[in-house]
């Protein structure tokens, strides 16, 4: 891996660099001389307090102190797939999911991680069950029961149905226990180029990496944002806001995409009722997905309630189709 024309090795890349696909080489830990360096590809996510956060392809997050860098560069993104529904286990795209919306608090049980974010939304205030407990089912939702009850919220867990590897099974003994399902959704995969090449005005469409006042005030999940909403909203391994100005002091649309390795997961589309069926909601997708394929991702994934009949065509319009459905069970009975 050459780092200059002439091949010296140089550190060609700054903090200003953050949100760019880079190639680094470092000092490796290890006191072998035959593998003094180690070289590391993916999305520059944060550079302070002299530590760089490099997020590679597969989603693994690398810390690399400044002090280690032996030469570093931009490099273009790899060529996103331009056809074709990306291939993905329920496996991969639950940690995926659940790493672009991360709650506040948790704990694990065995397997299963308690989350919690002072009751903002039911994805991070539920039980995520990737794998087993530990103890038999009726002790574990048990303990589910009781964290959730001293923390003043409603016991859910959330579960997935419809692909291999999902959780028929668990949704079977949920509900034979006295828990219901309150909500389902899809969570639907594609081409990410696919929504990059949509016909938009994207110009109109402006980026940031938080979100503003203006954007919080069209996205109406809250009563107030306090520090909870805005670290939910804050989470991923690489955040991007979309924001289309309206005429008053509420944009017109938003959205939010957040880049994990080769997946772009867009979540928070909303448009001004009075202002639908103008392709704004294309042009916020559209803006967001050609940010994620400059930094290297390639497929997209995103969850629409199962109800929603405008946004799941709106979706399939843009070549996103089901891969599974998943629902959040909470409990009814009395304990």
């Amino acid at each position: 891996m050459e780092f200059s024309a002439r091949g010296r090795l140089e550190v060609r890349i700054t903090p200003s660099d953050v949100g760019k696909r880079v190639s680094v080489r470092r000092r490796a830990e290890s006191s072998d001389e035959s593998a003094r360096f180690t070289d590391v590809v993916g999305v520059l996510g944060s550079w302070t307090g002299g530590v760089l956060l490099i997020t590679r392809r597969t989603g693994e997050t690398v810390r690399i102190p400044e002090s280690s860098l032996v030469a570093g560069k931009v490099v273009p993104a790899a060529p996103a797939r331009r056809r074709g529904v990306p291939a993905a286990s329920f496996e991969e795209l639950a940690h995926v999911s659940a790493r672009a919306w991360q709650p506040v608090e948790t704990e694990a049980l065995g397997e299963w991680v308690l989350r919690a974010a002072s009751g903002f939304t039911r994805r991070a205030n539920s039980v995520l069950p990737l794998g087993d407990p530990g103890i038999p089912l009726d002790g574990a939702l048990t303990r589910v029961r009781h964290w959730y009850a001293r923390r003043g919220l409603s016991a859910y867990v959330q579960t997935a149905t419809g692909a291999e590897g999902t959780q028929e099974r668990l949704c079977a003994g949920l509900a034979e226990r006295g828990w219901e399902r309150e909500v389902s959704a899809e969570l639907r995969v594609g081409g990410l180029a696919q929504v990059g090449d949509l016909e938009a005005d994207v110009a109109r469409v402006r980026l940031a990496r938080s979100p503003d006042e203006l954007w919080l005030r069209r996205y109406q999940r809250f009563s107030v944002p306090g520090p909870h909403v805005l670290k939910v909203l804050g989470s991923g391994p690489s955040v991007w806001f979309a924001t289309i100005p309206g005429e008053s002091d509420t944009p017109a649309a938003i959205g939010r995409c957040v880049v994990d390795g080769r997946w772009a997961g867009f979540m928070a589309v909303e448009v001004d009722p009075a202002q639908r069926r103008q392709g704004l909601a294309r042009a916020v997708m559209a803006a967001l997905a050609r940010r994620a394929m400059a930094e290297g991702a390639s497929a997209a994934w995103l969850q629409v309630e199962s109800d929603n009949d405008g946004a799941r065509a709106l979706y399939e319009g843009m070549g996103f189709t089901i891969h599974h459905l998943y629902h959040h069970f909470r409990y009814s009975r009395s304990s």
